[in-house]
């Protein structure tokens, strides 16, 4: 069979029909990867794949089954149909699955608007590994850095064609350079560690390894002598490299498939106040060099920029045709899927309205509390919003840091949670989730 993307979903589409589908879609998906790790100046791992994988989608009335393959010979494709149709035929009956209304489908875009790929060539392996090592001396070059646990640099490329037999056929490609470093101070009890990582589309656009590692060190000295903060009720400054979690746990709550199974702490506030007055969380698929970009979802909808919340105020949930026909109402044009699972909701980028004060200023603000850093675990209840997450960071005090800590517990309910944010000015406009430094009020900490 022929390697190009578009062909191989005809092919899928074509062998569908052969084998008796009503409907079908077809997703092909070619990815390369390249990973290279250093450790101690020599290279400790290297890693490169690179192939094609299907998926096929079939129905039958209002049965549908999915199969799929990562071999695209003819004989694999239509073993694949035969396989998808005779699934379908038993599988039960669910009154919600269909293809789109073809009325509805993209039929235009401007791919090379949104920047998706870089066009320089796949970096060499040893580029890739100069990078590591230059990342891991940058780290070691700082006094109290005992060792960098690892360091290492990447590059990924990933096409997608997606095809329906309603007439829909489309696809795109985006890269992805990455380059980080864990560095490590203290020994034994005593061990205290962190990280810098950044990834870019655009090679161009990447800091250099000198800066990823001095992060990495400097962010690692900061944290040693940790202990347990104080326990009781304190607030929580939820510094940026993590504070898209918590907006992460609001888009969760208003997923489609979370509203129509009724087991969302959000089930009952569409057009309620969800964030405080002068907040707004706006969804941009079209965001130029943002990884989240894409022209349209995974049922062939037209993606476009909408408000999730308004001036505080919940104004819908996260839609696939699916979930939409679930709730009646249509979709938001959110569907994503892979080879091998059929659509549900996901959101794309994502910005919430950022502060006029650094991070600095609302620790200031805060007196005294927790700046997070990173969090481990999560115990979330997903129909009550009940909140506990491990976390380190820096305990303040009257506005100031006084020591970094570790090995504690905080816990609230999300509801009331986001109604209490303060964001600051400080959100890296190239990710994905643009969220500036959140500090929430009244949360209870389990320290020492």
């Amino acid at each position: 069979m022929p390697q190009d993307l578009s062909a191989l979903t005809d092919a899928l589409l074509s062998a569908a029909k052969a084998a008796g589908a009503e409907a079908a879609d077809a997703m092909a998906v070619k990815g390369t990867s390249v990973s290279i790790d250093v450790r101690a100046g020599a290279l400790e791992q290297a890693e490169r794949s690179e192939g094609i994988d299907l998926g096929l989608r079939v129905l039958l009335g209002q049965k549908q089954a999915l199969v799929s393959a990562s071999d695209t010979s003819g004989d694999t494709i239509r073993e694949m149909a035969e396989r998808a149709v005779a699934m379908a035929a038993e599988a039960p009956d669910d009154p919600y699955i269909g293809l789109a209304d073809p009325d509805a489908l993209a039929t235009s875009w401007d791919i090379d608007a949104l920047e998706l790929q870089d066009p320089s060539p796949e970096p060499d392996p040893a580029a890739l590994e100069d990078d590591a090592r230059r990342a891991e001396a940058a780290a070691l070059a700082l006094p109290g850095i005992s060792q960098v646990q690892s360091a290492s640099a990447g590059y990924g490329r990933r096409a997608v064609h997606l095809a329906t037999s309603d007439g829909f056929s489309g696809g795109y490609a985006r890269t992805d350079r990455g380059l980080s470093a864990v560095a490590i101070t203290g020994t034994g009890t005593g061990m205290e560690r962190d990280y810098a990582g950044e990834s870019r589309i655009f090679q161009a656009d990447l800091p250099s390894p000198e800066e990823v590692g001095k992060r990495a060190a400097e962010r690692t000295l900061a944290r040693a002598g940790a202990r347990k903060p104080p326990t009781g009720a304190f607030p929580v400054l939820y510094d940026e490299r993590i504070s898209s979690a918590l907006i992460g746990h609001l888009l969760a709550a208003i997923s489609g498939s979370a509203i129509a199974r009724g087991s969302s702490w959000l089930r009952d506030a569409l057009g309620t106040q969800v964030l405080p007055a002068g907040l707004s969380l706006v969804e941009d698929p079209h965001r130029p060099r943002a990884t989240g970009s894409r022209p349209f979802d995974a049922e062939g909808l037209p993606t476009a920029r909408r408000l999730i919340v308004d001036n505080g105020v919940l104004q819908g949930w996260t839609l696939d045709l699916a979930t939409g026909r679930k709730l009646g109402l249509p979709s938001t044009a959110n569907a994503a899927r892979g080879t091998s699972s059929p659509p549900s909701p996901s959101v794309t980028n994502v910005a919430l309205t950022q502060g006029d004060k650094p991070a600095e200023a609302l620790a200031r603000d805060m007196g005294t509390g927790l700046w997070v850093t990173s969090m481990i675990g999560a115990s979330i209840n997903p129909t009550t919003g009940d909140y506990s997450r491990g976390a380190s960071g820096f305990w303040v005090e009257k506005g100031e840091i006084a020591y970094p800590v570790n090995e504690c517990t905080i816990a609230g309910n999300l509801r009331d949670m986001l109604k209490t944010l303060v964001p600051g000015n400080d959100a890296r406009p190239h990710l994905s989730r643009v969220i500036p430094s959140l500090l929430v009020e009244g949360l209870t900490i389990a320290g020492a």
